[in-house]
């Protein structure tokens, strides 16, 4: 595996910040998913999305750091081929993922926005389901296809210029002469999943726009932005993030450690700040989350009055 170019201290420092970060983010999603479980009010198209976008999250963050801390602790920076090719495949279908997920999360929205007397006929479980496997397998097929293309050539080289393993680092170790069918169908399959993103957004927050200006009534216009908040909010730090990485990636003459930098801030920006996004736009998840965790035991589930009196 790569290094990156830091002090000791600076080292320190970036396993001190990765692993809080982790931690935080994995208790954080798994509470919304325990949240999301345990009631039933909660099992609804929205949250049952938010629960693959959640499970998704855990996959891009869990793939990247552990890894690339344990190798910055150790003095002997050595993967196998098929952790390395795991690594890869995991953080392409995180990426992959998070856009198909979003993009059915804003049809969701626009259903609901837009149709509200029908939503629960249009968006039934069965359909949910289907557009969710759907999401799941064009994801691997893409993703399996994109590593199959790196695969076909023989390795000659055992080091990598990375610090993870991504398909990009993997071709490079490759002994490749033309890389132009991996170049366009690289470039393909970003077109696809950010086509398909900015596509399903701009459709439905432009009927949703032109919905709200409609209704007269300022109480459902608040509470539609308020509900479009959250998921815009989500999608525009995916979308920022991976921007800036790109452009870092392209940049010419971007320092190694930026490059590798941005590229594990891109697995742990939007893992890190979806559950506390979330949790505090939300007010259904924001409620069942202080039942949940601020319930006096003993109750049974009942919810305690307490009476106060002024002094």
């Amino acid at each position: 595996m790569g290094a990156m170019d830091l002090s000791n201290n600076g080292k320190l420092i970036l396993i001190f910040i990765g692993s809080v970060l982790y931690t935080f983010s994995v208790l954080c999603n798994l509470a919304l998913l325990l949240v999301i479980a345990v009631n039933k009010s909660l099992h609804e198209p929205m949250y049952m999305l938010l629960c693959h976008l959640i499970i998704n999250d855990l996959i891009g963050i869990s793939a990247m750091i552990p890894k690339v801390l344990s190798e910055i602790m150790s003095e002997f920076r050595y993967t196998s081929f098929l952790a390395c090719l795991g690594q890869a495949f995991c953080l392409h279908i995180y990426g992959g993922a998070t856009l198909f997920i979003l993009s059915v999360m804003a049809l969701d929205r626009y259903v609901a926005i837009c149709y509200p007397l029908r939503y629960h006929t249009i968006l039934t479980k069965d359909i949910v389901g289907n557009l969710i496997a759907c999401v799941w397998l064009a994801d691997f097929t893409l993703i399996t296809v994109l590593l199959g293309l790196m695969l076909r050539f023989p390795f000659c080289r055992t080091i990598l210029v990375n610090v993870y393993c991504d398909n990009v680092t993997l071709l490079q170790a490759t002994c490749a002469t033309d890389t132009s069918v991996n170049n366009i169908y690289g470039l393909f399959i970003s077109g696809v999943y950010h086509g398909i993103g900015l596509l399903c957004v701009v459709y439905s927050y432009s009927w949703i726009i032109y919905t709200c200006f409609k209704n007269k009534d300022p109480g459902a216009k608040l509470k539609a932005i308020n509900t479009c908040g959250t998921h815009l909010l989500v999608f525009l730090i995916y979308e920022i993030t991976g921007m800036f990485t790109i452009l870092v990636y392209r940049f010419q003459g971007s320092p190694r450690l930026l490059q590798q930098l941005m590229g594990m801030l891109f697995a742990v920006v939007s893992p890190s700040l979806n559950p506390l996004i979330y949790g505090i736009k939300s007010k259904e998840i924001k409620v069942k989350l202080k039942q949940l965790f601020f319930q006096l035991p003993g109750t049974g589930g009942l919810k305690v009055q307490v009476n106060t009196v002024s002094m």
